[in-house]
């Protein structure tokens, strides 16, 4: 955790006010309570089952607020040794062990592995490390695996400097949002259409 920043906790649901370790050293950048309150009030704020994937999850917060908000099974993936320690912490914390799948893998190899379980997800978290920007190729692999449900959301959390399209195929842009140096991009998987059927709306919060 950097020097200063606040503490993260789960902030609704079944395992609402757990406090949640993050990963020492700066690599590693938890979301906070404020980013993560407004992303769930925009795609939930609670969910009735699904799976939900946290694809560079780093503390797990994330994928654990889905859980304590609804979804009924979480899979975590990070390439980090030390996130992996703390995400299996952090899943013991919430009480959540037996709606949790925790690998050590790189997130293109874990989608590999995940592909051959036919598993759909209905929520992905994609918060990679900020030097990241092609999350839009990832959500393509999932669509091009099957391994999107029906109107599955997809969340980015990247710098604020950099913007997602609002025409990726297959994908519908519904809201985008700045926090400070942090952005979030939401999007709404559209199956088997590669058009825009709405126009996205977009929000900037200072």
């Amino acid at each position: 955790m950097r020097k200063g920043q606040k503490a993260v906790r789960i902030i609704a649901g079944a395992a609402k006010g757990r406090a949640l370790k993050a990963v020492p050293g700066m690599n590693t950048r938890p979301t906070t309570d404020k980013v993560k309150e407004a992303i769930f009030s925009m795609i939930g704020p609670y969910f009735d089952g699904g799976i939900a994937l946290d694809l560079f999850a780093g503390t797990g917060g994330l994928g654990l607020e889905a859980w304590s908000r609804g979804a009924e099974k979480v899979i975590f993936v990070d390439k980090e040794k030390i996130s992996v320690d703390i995400i299996r912490h952090n899943v013991r914390t919430a009480g959540a062990e037996n709606a949790s799948e925790i690998y050590r893998n790189d997130a293109d190899r874990a989608l590999k592995a995940l592909a051959k379980r036919d598993i759909s997800f209905t929520l992905v978290f994609l918060d990679p490390p900020y030097r990241m920007t092609e999350m839009n190729e990832m959500m393509g692999e999932l669509a091009a695996k099957g391994m999107l449900a029906p109107d599955a959301t997809i969340i980015i959390e990247h710098d604020a400097s950099a913007m997602y399209s609002d025409d990726i195929p297959g994908f519908h842009q519904i809201r985008t949002a700045k926090y400070g140096d942090t952005a979030v991009t939401i999007y709404r998987y559209i199956e088997g259409t590669t058009e825009d059927t709405n126009r996205s709306e977009s929000d900037v919060n200072e």
